[in-house]
């Protein structure tokens, strides 16, 4: 009885969060077929996102983006047929790890994020175990997990933002969204954030309170949509510009009197 009653409110408050915010209009949003051609598998999709809990990452990460998506292509997980609407693979707090449509974030403001150097078998590879994680979802039974999100600018230090993302943190099978992707890309050894970072030779170290952090994410898989971005071995894709941008022809608003 106990466990059914603590269900129904952890389910209440993800519907809750659930919930699209008012007055969200995207500031530019490319057409889905512009964003598919330059997708390429193993991308990530970064996505800006309009719900309460999207805003609550937000705040906490510092970060315009909320949500991460992997780019699976055409590739399919092991006896599945090959469906080309559902391209995207994403854990959501409601339905746990699936595949979806483009079409799903045609509105929203994106950033595609693309992995530098990864041949095409090992992006494969990437894709293949994401695949593989089809249908682990959230453990919806942890209330406190869930509540800490009834607020939404919690009043707690920087450096504690980043802990208040672990929905589910006792659970084994937990998949949030870029902690997934991250688990994924580790599985072939690619980085995600630097220990250090070299300029023309020279090694630059990283801000004590900044390695820390680092560390810290790595040991216990809190990675974020924001580290995709801010990752130096990841290159920011442009649409746009990819698909043949020619500013001559750009129409140009007559300007107000």
């Amino acid at each position: 009885m106990f466990d059914r009653v603590k269900a129904y409110i952890s389910e209440a408050i993800l519907r809750y969060l659930s919930k699209p915010t008012v007055r969200y209009a995207p500031f530019f949003a490319p057409e889905p077929r512009v964003l598919r051609d330059a997708l390429q598998p193993g991308d990530i999709l970064l996505v800006e996102g309009n719900t309460r809990l999207s805003a609550i990452i937000k705040f906490l990460t510092q970060s315009t983006w909320s949500h991460a998506a992997l780019y699976v292509g055409d590739r399919r997980p092991q006896g599945r047929s090959a469906n080309d609407d559902l391209v995207l693979l994403e854990a959501d707090a409601e339905v746990g790890v699936t595949l979806v449509p483009l079409t799903k974030y045609a509105h929203f403001n994106l950033r595609i994020c693309r992995p530098v150097g990864i041949p095409l078998e090992q992006r494969y590879a990437v894709i293949d175990y994401a695949l593989e994680r089809i249908g682990r979802a959230y453990d919806s039974k942890q209330i406190i997990d869930l509540a800490r999100y009834l607020f939404p600018y919690p009043p707690v230090p920087v450096w504690f933002r980043r802990r208040m993302l672990a929905i589910g943190a006792g659970d084994p099978t937990k998949a949030i969204c870029s902690v997934l992707i991250a688990e994924a890309f580790a599985s072939i050894r690619y980085p995600i954030l630097p220990e250090q970072i070299t300029h023309n030779g020279k090694i630059i170290g990283i801000a004590p309170f900044v390695e820390r952090e680092i560390a810290h994410i790595r040991k216990h898989g809190l990675y974020t949509p924001r580290d995709f971005d801010v990752s130096p071995y990841f290159q920011i894709v442009k649409p746009v510009l990819e698909s043949g941008f020619d500013f001559s022809t750009l129409p140009w608003m007559p300007p107000e009197q």
